[in-house]
């Protein structure tokens, strides 16, 4: 594409979670394939991306108020929405939203050359969804830009989801579930460890899923039309590569926990033993409503199974309040679940009501005011968990990737353990006699905590 046609410079504001960032880490490569270059800051730059959220209602408020934040500084500059929001909300937002000049969706993450020039040149304000991004994945994984933190990166093994949880919007905006090959993942992963990174973050919408939805006799339970999750299959694969490296599993929907990759996590100890299981809540009523099949019963014994094949394992979760007929008793169902299940880290949510998911037309719903309450009551009890969780990691010698040097005169840095996943959880304080390069991997002790973070000496 030519400088006669637009100008090449852009400016990305990749808010949202971390699959939005490998999104704009997949749309930063094909702009530069294409030509174009960063620019330093929005001021700099002939156009501004916007990378939005659509999954809850604050998000998309908060994506809403980027654009019009933007149009304000800049109202001469080309300004193009991405992602959740404009996939889910397009036909809507092209009437009501003029300050963006161009809405592009996730369906086709590679097609986002092709919607700037249609921005340059067409009066369209929707750009269609073209092809499939899963089909271009591999080809960029080499290329694209990183904005996870120095030495981490996180793989995108699937997109989308089949579980149909009734609160949630994602299959409206992401659809079913697709995943990658495991050879397409392998070259990816090959790719990033080459470039020097040190932890591999796989995830998705729920990699506990991966491979469900490919055909044939191989994705099948013998004797079983379960489909069968290929997670342990890609790990096997994922274990063969050599080098010095961690591998992080994010977002496995505890319904869908594939118990074989606990034998490999056995054996191979870059696995690290940290799960993310979003159990949701505690109450059987409740989790039935929200279309999950587990219960407080099953989830706690997965949580028994994990901690007595892996001692060392780690579980973060998140909790959902306010859910439509959530009653006191249905709350303290939940308090007793987190009392019981001593989650080492959980984030709690409060309900949101989305249009078209199955919970939108619910009744009994739980006010702003309880739902907040019932919120902070959950926060503060986890908070005691986390720290007392954090003090068995206190005199023993771990393994720390460096994100930051915060003081190098003072020998300080900023890093993780394997217990602290990237931006979520807490610190590793590092203190150090040498010099430390930000995405290396170091060994410490850890001889404190402080708050959620753990101080460690080299």
């Amino acid at each position: 594409m030519g400088s006669n046609q637009f100008p090449l410079r852009f400016f990305l504001d990749p808010f949202g979670c971390v699959k939005n960032q490998v999104d704009a880490e997949t749309m930063m490569a094909s702009l530069n394939g294409a030509g174009w270059s960063v620019a330093e800051g929005a001021a700099d730059a002939d156009l501004i991306i916007i990378n939005s959220c659509g999954f809850i209602e604050s998000a998309k408020q908060e994506s809403i108020n980027a654009v019009l934040g933007w149009r304000k500084m800049y109202p001469d500059k080309k300004i193009l929405l991405a992602g959740c929001l404009a996939q889910r909300y397009a036909k809507e937002l092209a009437e009501s939203l003029p300050e963006a000049d161009l809405l592009f969706g996730n369906a086709d993450l590679s097609g986002i050359v092709k919607a700037v020039v249609n921005l340059a040149g067409s009066s369209d304000t929707v750009a269609p969804p073209m092809g499939n991004e899963e089909e271009n994945a591999g080809g960029l994984a080499g290329k694209r830009p990183l904005l996870s933190l120095p030495g981490s990166a996180y793989v995108k093994i699937n997109e989308g989801c089949n579980n149909r949880c009734t609160f949630c919007s994602i299959p409206l905006i992401r659809g079913p579930l697709r995943s990658r090959s495991i050879p397409d993942v392998l070259a990816e992963c090959r790719e990033l460890l080459g470039r020097g990174i040190r932890e591999l973050c796989l995830i998705g919408q729920d990699i506990g899923s991966y491979g469900k939805d490919f055909s044939g006799a191989d994705s099948l339970l013998q004797g079983s039309l379960l489909p069968k999750s290929l997670l342990p299959d890609l790990l096997e694969a994922l274990s063969e590569l050599e080098g010095d490296f961690w591998v992080r599993l994010l977002y496995i929907h505890p319904d869908n926990f594939p118990l074989p990759i606990l034998d490999i996590m056995e054996r191979d100890k870059r696995f690290l033993p940290y799960f993310d299981l979003p159990f949701q809540h505690g109450s059987e009523k409740i989790l039935a409503a929200m279309n999950r099949r587990g219960t407080a019963e099953t989830y706690l014994s997965l949580i028994e199974t994990i901690r007595s094949r892996l001692p060392g394992a780690v579980l973060r979760s998140t909790f959902l309040l306010g859910f439509p007929g959530e009653t006191d008793e249905d709350f303290q169902a939940l308090l007793d679940f987190q009392d019981k299940a001593r989650l080492d880290w959980a984030g709690c949510f409060a309900y949101s009501r989305e249009e078209d998911t199955p919970a939108y037309s619910m009744k009994n719903r739980v006010s702003k005011k309880l739902t907040a309450e019932r919120k902070r009551i959950v926060e503060d009890r986890q908070a005691g968990i986390s720290e007392k969780q954090m003090d068995r990691f206190v005199g023993r010698e771990l393994d720390a990737l460096v994100e930051e040097a915060v003081d190098e005169e003072e020998g300080l840095y900023l890093g993780r353990l394997y217990c602290q996943a990237p931006e979520v959880d807490g610190a590793a304080v590092i203190n150090s006699d040498w010099n430390l390069a930000p995405g290396s991997m170091v060994r410490g002790r850890v001889i404190g905590r402080a708050g959620f973070d753990l101080e460690l000496r080299i």
